[in-house]
């Protein structure tokens, strides 16, 4: 039974693992309000290697449309700056000398739904994830021991954990979907 629990819990941490990783990818799809973590795929060359931007720099939303960067050292502004334009993030990074500002646009409503179609496939992507978890727990199980109806009723409870985690998907879609639309 021991073996069978590993299994268990094996697979909740990899589910646990596709809801941290769709939260993660939601973050970087913006609602129409500044967030520091829009630029959270920004990296810069700094001293020979590409670090993150929130590590040589301090990001703030001085207001719902605008994001503020203060490098911690100023010659790092146009890499900073030059990093910004080339991760394709649609920004238009302004440099006054001391820091960086970014004004975020309203988004139209063609963009929501665009962006909507993004989250939704994200929210898929986590949901294919997860199935293949209960896909490789239902095999490993099959390869046990244990008698049928051990095995059985181990297969519904990787079952019952995966309408779970499904319904968690269908959760954060849903407020992410709300967030994205809401005018």
């Amino acid at each position: 039974m021991e073996e069978l629990d590993f299994i268990i819990e094996t697979t909740k941490e990899l589910m646990d693992e596709s809801i941290k990783y769709l939260e993660k990818e939601l973050l970087n799809i913006r609602a129409g309000k500044a967030n520091p973590n829009m630029l959270s795929s920004v990296k810069v060359e700094y001293y020979g290697s590409l670090t993150p931007l929130n590590q040589i720099s301090n990001i703030s939303t001085p207001d719902s449309q605008t994001i503020s960067i203060q490098p911690w050292e100023k010659d790092k502004l146009q890499d900073i700056e030059k990093a910004i334009i080339d991760s394709n993030l649609g920004f238009n990074p302004m440099n006054n000398g001391e820091s960086i500002l970014i004004n975020i646009p309203p988004l139209t409503q063609e963009r929501r739904l665009e962006l909507v179609k993004l989250a939704k496939s994200e929210s898929e992507n986590a949901k294919v994830s997860i199935r293949n978890s209960r896909k490789d727990a239902n095999n490993e199980i099959r390869k046990s021991e244990f008698s049928e109806d051990v095995r059985g009723n181990f297969e519904l409870d990787v079952q019952d954990i995966t309408d779970n985690y499904i319904k968690k998907v269908d959760g954060i879609f849903s407020s992410k979907e709300a967030e994205i639309l809401r005018l």
